[in-house]
């Protein structure tokens, strides 16, 4: 199955100058579940984050809510008060690159190893039921390690592996290349792909990584997130759904939601962004407009009316 994972309230709410009231939280939650995504990451599990509990309460009162995930450093009193929370999934997080465990930790392979089996076995102690780990940084780590530190994961009990490209280098080739070969090594893991934008790939590598055998890709509405942000949600559920056929996610609502997420994050929408920009159905140039004119398939790939958006000509 492909899927993809709303981060827009953990992921995008890191967007420096954005910051979501809890009644926005719930709003963005519910019109990303009117979309038809599976999975809605709702934050960081941290004792600091007082809306994460008010806001797990509203969720779970929606009919057929998602499935709702937290991500969570591997500390003893986050993964404790992850418990507390009982999200339907876990996503603990740890770096696989040398840059991250010496630079930034200032720790070992070795410690990287220990923590992850210690902070499985405190996230079961504390009825959490499916776990996934976040391999940070994993497009910059040595391919040994990477291979070492998933195997770790698996036989501890780990049932998804998130691979996360932290600072957006991939191509979409190599994207395919990493997911692969993963495959190849750890058969029958189950996998997702995090994709940042630094340098505009993240919404191909988000495609190809599920083309490549991923069964998750994490996206944020607008692409929001750091730096440059991440994959779009509304680019891949509408690509999956028209050209690969292999969701249904309803379009109709993409709309609204962008809009809702615009407005609550301050960021205007360009008039030519992919899908819901204003202008993404104008046509003003001869030979396009003579073309829309005989068939409108000639210049749209789809029609606007599965966007509830509507073709404008200029004349």
């Amino acid at each position: 199955m492909l899927g993809l994972i709303d981060t827009t309230l953990r992921e995008g709410a890191q967007t420096p100058g954005v910051l979501f009231t809890l009644a926005q939280k719930i709003a963005i939650a519910r019109a990303v579940a009117a979309v038809g995504i599976e999975e809605i990451e709702v934050g960081t599990a941290t004792p600091l984050d007082e809306d994460l509990a008010p806001l797990l309460t509203a969720l779970r009162e929606m009919n057929s809510p998602p499935r709702l995930s937290l991500w969570c450093r591997c500390r003893p009193a986050d993964i404790i008060h992850a418990g507390r929370l009982q999200p339907d999934i876990l996503s603990l997080s740890l770096p696989a690159s040398e840059l991250h465990i010496r630079a930034r930790l200032d720790k070992s392979r070795a410690w990287v190893l220990a923590r992850l089996e210690e902070s499985v076995v405190l996230a079961r102690e504390a009825g959490i039921v499916r776990l996934s780990l976040g391999v940070e940084d994993a497009s910059r780590a040595e391919p040994e390690f990477l291979a070492e530190l998933i195997d770790t994961a698996v036989v501890s009990g780990v049932e998804r592996i998130r691979l996360a490209d932290t600072v957006g280098i991939l191509t979409p080739g190599a994207t395919t290349t990493l997911i692969a070969r993963q495959h190849q090594l750890h058969s029958g893991v189950e996998f997702a792909f995090h994709g940042h934008n630094d340098f505009g790939m993240a919404t191909a590598n988000g495609i190809s990584a599920l083309e490549a055998g991923a069964q998750w890709a994490d996206v944020t509405v607008l692409g929001l997130g750091e730096r440059a942000g991440c994959a779009r949600l509304e680019e891949l559920a509408a690509l999956l759904t028209l050209v690969h056929g292999s969701k249904a996610y309803r379009l109709d609502q993409l709309a609204p939601l962008c809009t809702l997420v615009a407005q609550a994050s301050g960021r205007p929408i360009p008039a030519n962004h992919p899908l819901v920009g204003q202008a993404v159905f104008s046509c003003e140039t001869g030979l396009h407009v003579h073309g829309l004119l005989a068939d409108p398939a000639t210049y749209e790939p789809f029609p606007p009316e599965y966007l509830n958006s509507r073709r404008t000509i200029l004349l």
